[in-house]
């Protein structure tokens, strides 16, 4: 997690509604799941850092974005 601030965020728009997801909370969201979850996650991780600041925001994208979606259609399940 070096390099990583914990407290950056990412905004997302989804059906005129904004959601607000940190990188912390990102982090702790993938290191609650299973342990294969977290290797994946983890490993990911790693070669966006390889990639650069960039990489990175991308990858939090990603992952942010995933649990997002997860979310909310759990909501509507």
């Amino acid at each position: 997690m070096q390099g990583i601030d914990l407290d950056s965020s990412i905004e997302y728009k989804v059906n005129g509604k904004e959601y607000v997801l940190s990188y912390r909370f990102i982090i702790e969201s993938y290191m609650g799941a299973s342990y294969e979850s977290k290797l994946v996650f983890l490993s990911a991780l790693r070669k966006s850092q390889k990639a650069g600041e960039m990489g990175v925001e991308k990858f939090f994208e990603g992952m942010g974005q995933l649990l997002l979606m997860g979310s909310l259609s759990k909501k509507l399940a």
